[in-house]
């Protein structure tokens, strides 16, 4: 999929509450397979070493997933990845930071192997001193899931 290449601050605004395909969607990412060797590096990387994500053996026997599943907050790590793949704000600004959470849920797991991308909205773009605020609605699916793997309200500064 193409990334979606937003020229102004006033194109951006003009995505505010739904834009674009599907229920007010900027853009549907492309899809990215977790792998068991992703899902170990994070483990090292976190010390969350719990056998349903390390232990491929274990958890085929032992897991109500019949694999290992990755962490949760592994899915919620790669949105910054994913989001930069999906859009790039080509306006003038200083930087982009990470401002928070409004609201996360892990809503399924994600086995290793599987492929995830994200769908994102737009839902408010509020001023404040030196920029804007973003508010970006989330969703994280799993190719061939019933349910979302992950559901975040994420916040991010643009500064101008």
């Amino acid at each position: 999929m193409a990334q979606r290449r937003i020229q102004t601050l006033e194109e951006l605004r003009s995505l505010v509450g739904g834009a674009g395909p599907g229920e007010g969607e900027v853009i549907i990412g492309d899809w990215h397979e977790v792998t068991q060797e992703q899902i170990g590096l994070f483990a090292d990387a976190t010390g969350d070493h719990q056998w349903i994500h390390i232990d491929p053996e274990r958890a085929r026997t032992e897991s109500p997933f019949g694999t290992t599943i990755a962490h949760g907050f592994l899915t919620l790590s790669l949105l910054s990845h994913f989001h930069s793949q999906a859009v790039q704000l080509a306006f003038p600004m200083r930087m982009g930071i990470n401002y928070g959470l409004n609201r996360v849920r892990f809503v399924s797991p994600v086995p290793a192997g599987s492929r995830i991308r994200l769908r994102i909205a737009l839902l408010r773009l509020e001023p404040f001193e030196g920029g804007e605020q973003a508010t970006w609605s989330v969703t994280v699916e799993r190719e061939g899931a019933e349910k979302p793997a992950c559901v975040v309200e994420w916040l991010v500064r643009y500064y101008l």
